[in-house]
């Protein structure tokens, strides 16, 4: 049942509307189903009690349950390949549960709701009622509660979002208020994003509790004990919106040494009996008060955690729980003669609630954990780029699942059963929530894994394509057959290589009118493109490159490519036809030779004419020039034979040999090709390096698109890629970088804000994540390089900007994936070729966040083609906006779902931070009334921002932090239940009841 409001209330009665609102709240059951609701002893009201003039020792049994790492999902749940690991996560499920019912004093966290989900599906009643009870009484807890543990430097916030609402929605679905997490558990990930820290807030979360810490950072918060503090997640968003507080797990999220009784570990059980020579209880329950006592020196409370238990432990769980009641009992038993410990079986929720009730004050922290080091020589940078491609079949298929989800909910039923078949978006968002695991995306799982979730990608766009097509054949009226053309990016496209009569559907899933470049293949040399509204559209046909051709080996066979631009209207398609003529001029001809520079009305390009490089960058609007040379170079990557260090490169690790990058070639051979859409410059630095310097006619954005691979190897060294940017620009060692694709945070090489840094490492130690754009900027200029896929970079020289492209690499790094990054396939056995774009723009600093964050919402969010053979019917309906009207240019609508068979999932949110723009950065007023064309609103309640509380019964605890640095922001208020105003930053969630127009 959902909270309601009649849409044919008037508007001014917003206030006595607001109250039906909250008055129907109180009866309703959302987000929760109505046998869910449960009023019992769980969550903080199930805490065992502790002991105020005691040292307390929170232990808490869990098991860490990577979705996919050295063996595949499938293979983890059933316990498959245990030749390359011992690990079954339903034999786990199976075990804690049966231990947890034996004694009610026991506790047990779980993280991971993909397996849990799985697990859940194959149990009968009589076991579900048995969990739910443990649930009920707060034994059994789910902490973060996402489908998976999601990584925090590569993964996008759009997909993060969406995997903790599918995660959290199981759980609230199936076990109510009681399966509702407290906390945000990371305890794996490779590093901390702030705007991790913004989300986890903003989902309710009341604290965060991670493992990996940088080395030097670790010693000095040990020093003064600030392993837990308060991390002010947001510098937009008011305090404490985006406050969360968070904790630091003294072992990683491993037992002490010496107190692991898994059977994949080898530390002795306790040996209680008087009679046996062997005896070792007072020896383990020394070693015990001893730890526990070490431990409670660098925290800053009576109260400190233990994480009892590992990487998928617990597959007999008798054997923790067995040894744990003794240790419990012997340490308590020293209490008789003075001792000052006190153990009890706890949860991170437990725990965290007598650090608030200590009411002390925390430090604040406004940055962010990057990058993350174990030592000197030994920092996790390198996986910031790993699997370059499987990044960005990643970051295509989110814009495939966000369009899918889109039409699905404007094709209505008809979409998901229809002409071409039954569809479905549930197996995309599934392999989408998988993909997100720290293991996944980040490119640090073995290669039959990465294959895995690559293949569950695919599987899951089939499903959504049957999905697609049924929707624009209702919104269209045409049933003809859709073609989808996945590997444009390398110009392969069967249908239009062939056809001579074919129209092209484009989809925007953007909120407002996009101009998109359009490439297709095609062997003819003259064609017509008429738009929706019969109009002819400027078009080129140019030679397909050298380079492509060679990329896409014999999977295509075009000679030329068809390029125009189109324009696409806000959340809606239009249709281009295509014609091919028999007579006409020639492919644009290929110049062989540098131009002094490429232009359009925006943006001039000058090159280098000795080199074949660029030499300049100007903004004719603003006019502004900069100095800008561009070239390719590799690191040679670390084999550990080195007197410093033994440390190699590999997955997870950036470490190169030299600080020096060798230049693969100091010039470039060029041909270039200019029509008055589309002018391009190709460049040629090696047989494995390539590029197109490219200006659209209508573009303020130079598109730089590379092709690197496959890496040569035959010279026995390791290699790692990047592109650098050297400009006028005087950056002061400062640059910035984005968080999962949100805000953006300022670096500043050889330097940490929150402790004095050792650097070891002057490459890989300034290396930062880059999730969608990074830019330098000085007084008068911000050069901004939006990224098509998360890669790693930095500022290492003035005015310079890197980025790593791909890697490949001939040894293992040593932190468990045991394999080398060498990524080969059937059709580069020779190792990976991988192709991306970057989109610069140049503006004044107070400007550029209107160009850039739009810009970087395009390459999220993609236009989607699917092509028609043929004509369309006459009675086709060529064009659909599923919009009234664009949403203002701050505006970006994030999610549009379907929730049941009468509602949907809305997320709006504010895409400017407080300080980027004096045009964009104000409070925005949006009517949700006024949103769609083709849908009736006939109800509206607001959720938090995974939709799993309602946003005003959202509570969370307070935490005082040592010194506030808030600014006074202005606070808006809704007009009315339909009109929301969304401030810099800000992410509302609303739950809409609809009906079709």
């Amino acid at each position: 049942m959902i909270r309601t409001l009649l849409s044919n209330m008037a508007t001014d009665y917003g206030r006595l509307a607001g109250s039906l609102v909250l008055l129907i709240s109180l009866v309703s059951s959302f987000p929760l189903r109505p046998d869910t609701k449960w009023f019992g002893t769980c969550g903080y009201e199930s805490c065992h009690t502790t002991k105020s003039n005691l040292l307390n020792v929170h232990l808490v049994p869990h098991t860490h349950d990577d979705v996919g790492w050295l063996k595949t999902v499938d293979q983890y749940f059933y316990g498959d390949r245990n030749d390359i690991q011992h690990a079954g996560v339903q034999y786990i499920l199976d075990s804690v549960v049966e231990q947890l019912s034996k004694n009610p004093d026991r506790r047990f966290i779980y993280v991971e709701t993909a397996f849990f989900y799985r697990w859940w599906k194959q149990q009968k009643p009589d076991m579900q009622q048995t969990v739910k009870k443990l649930v009920n009484e707060g034994r059994l807890e789910f902490v973060n509660g996402g489908w998976c543990m999601s990584d925090e430097a590569t993964t996008h916030y759009s997909a993060v979002i969406d995997q903790m609402t599918m995660g959290l929605r199981f759980l609230n679905e199936t076990f109510g208020t009681c399966g509702r997490p407290r906390v945000a558990w990371h305890i794996d990930p490779f590093g901390h994003a702030r705007e991790h820290a913004s989300m986890f807030a903003q989902m309710g979360f009341d604290g965060f509790f991670f493992g990996r810490l940088d080395y030097q950072d670790r010693a000095r918060r040990m020093s003064d004990k600030e392993q837990e503090l308060l991390w002010r997640a947001s510098d937009s968003l008011m305090p404490p919106v985006a406050d969360l507080w968070t904790g630091i797990l003294p072992n990683g999220y491993n037992p002490p040494d010496g107190f692991c009784w898994d059977q994949s570990c080898d530390d002795p059980p306790i040996r209680d009996d008087l009679d046996l020579e062997d005896y070792n209880v007072n020896d383990v329950v020394e070693r015990f008060i001893a730890i526990a006592n070490r431990q409670a020196s660098v925290y800053k409370t009576n109260h400190i955690i233990m994480t009892m238990g590992s990487d998928f432990q617990y597959e007999n769980a008798n054997l923790w729980y067995k040894n744990l009641d003794k240790l419990i009992h012997y340490v308590n038993a020293r209490q008789a003669n003075g001792s000052n410990i006190n153990v009890l079986y706890s949860t991170p929720s437990c725990y965290l609630q007598e650090l608030h009730r200590a009411n002390l004050t925390w430090v604040l922290k406004m940055d962010d954990f990057f990058p993350y080091a174990d030592d000197a020589h030994n920092f996790w940078t390198g996986y910031f780029t790993s699997r370059p491609a499987l990044k960005r079949y990643e970051r295509i298929s989110n814009s495939n699942l966000q369009a899918c989800n889109q039409l699905e909910v404007f094709g209505g039923p008809d979409s998901r059963k229809g002409p071409f078949g039954e569809g479905d978006s549930q197996t995309l968002k599934k392999a989408m929530a998988v993909a997100q695991h720290h293991d996944a995306v980040s490119g640090t799982e073995k290669q039959h894994v990465a294959n895995d979730y690559a293949r569950r990608l695919a599987n899951g766009w089939q499903h959504c394509q049957v999905l697609v097509s049924n929707s624009l054949a209702a919104l269209s009226g045409s049933s003809a057959e859709r073609i989808f053309c996945d590997s444009l990016n390398i110009s392969i496209c069967p249908l239009t290589e062939s056809s001579k009569k074919f129209s092209v559907n484009v989809y925007n899933p953007l909120a407002r009118p996009v101009t998109w470049p359009v490439r297709l293949p095609v062997n003819g040399t003259t064609y017509v493109v008429l738009d929706a509204s019969n109009r002819s559209v400027d078009c080129q046909v140019v030679p397909v490159s050298a380079a492509t051709q060679d990329v896409r080996r014999s999977r295509g066979f075009a000679v030329n490519e068809l390029v125009f631009e189109v324009q696409a209207p806000p959340l809606g398609f239009t249709t281009y036809s295509v014609s091919r003529l028999q007579d006409g001029p020639l492919p644009a001809s290929r110049l062989l030779r540098t131009p002094t520079a490429i232009q359009n009305k925006f943006l001039r390009v000058t090159f280098d004419p000795d080199t074949g490089l660029l030499s300049s960058l100007s903004n004719l609007e603003t006019k502004q020039t900069i100095k800008l040379t561009q070239n390719f170079y590799w690191y040679n990557a670390s084999n550990g034979n080195n007197n410093r260090s033994t440390q190699t490169s590999g997955a997870y690790i950036f470490r190169p040999n030299s600080s020096t990058p060798f230049t693969i070639s100091k010039t470039a051979k060029t041909e270039s090709i200019q029509t008055p859409t589309v002018t391009e410059v190709r460049q040629w630095f090696a047989p494995w390096v390539s590029q197109v310097v490219r200006i659209y006619s209508h573009s303020r954005a130079l598109e730089l698109e590379w092709t690197v691979g496959p890496l040569p190897i035959d010279d026995d060294l390791g290699k790692e890629v990047i592109t650098r940017l050297d400009t006028s620009i005087q950056t002061s060692q400062y640059f910035y970088t984005d968080s999962n694709g949100r805000e953006v945070l300022q670096r500043k090489t050889d330097f940490r804000p929150t402790w004095h840094l050792k650097q070891s490492e002057p490459i890989a130690g300034n290396y930062y994540p880059i999730n969608s754009r990074a830019f330098i900027r000085d007084d008068l200029n911000q050069l901004t390089v939006v990224t098509d896929r998360s890669q790693g970079g930095g500022s290492i020289h003035n005015g310079s900007l890197e980025i790593m492209l791909h890697r490949r690499l001939l040894y293992d790094d040593v932190r468990g994936v045991g394999e080398p990054l060498n990524e080969t396939s059937g059709i580069f056995p020779e190792g990976l070729v991988v192709r991306g774009r970057f989109l610069l723009s140049l503006d004044h600093p107070s400007s550029a966040a209107d160009t850039h964050r739009p810009l970087a919402q395009e390459v999220v969010l993609q236009p989607l083609l699917t092509f028609t053979d043929g004509y369309l019917p006459p009675k086709t309906q060529l064009q659909f906006s599923g919009l009234h009207a664009a949403l203002p240019p701050a505006i970006h609508l994030l999610t549009l779902t379907e929730w049941d068979e009468d509602s949907v999932l809305l997320r709006l949110e504010h895409q400017f931070q407080s300080w980027e723009t004096q045009l964009n950065s104000e409070p925005v007023t949006v009517n949700l009334q006024k949103l769609f064309s083709t849908l009736n609103i006939m109800g509206v309640s607001e959720l938090n921002l995974s939709a799993n509380q309602w946003k005003d019964e959202m509570t969370r605890f307070n935490w005082t932090p040592q010194t506030d640095e808030r600014t006074s922001l202005k606070d808006f208020q809704d007009f009315s239940v339909w009109e929301v105003t969304l401030k810099p930053m800000e992410i509302r969630t609303f739950l809409l009841r609809l009906s079709q127009r």
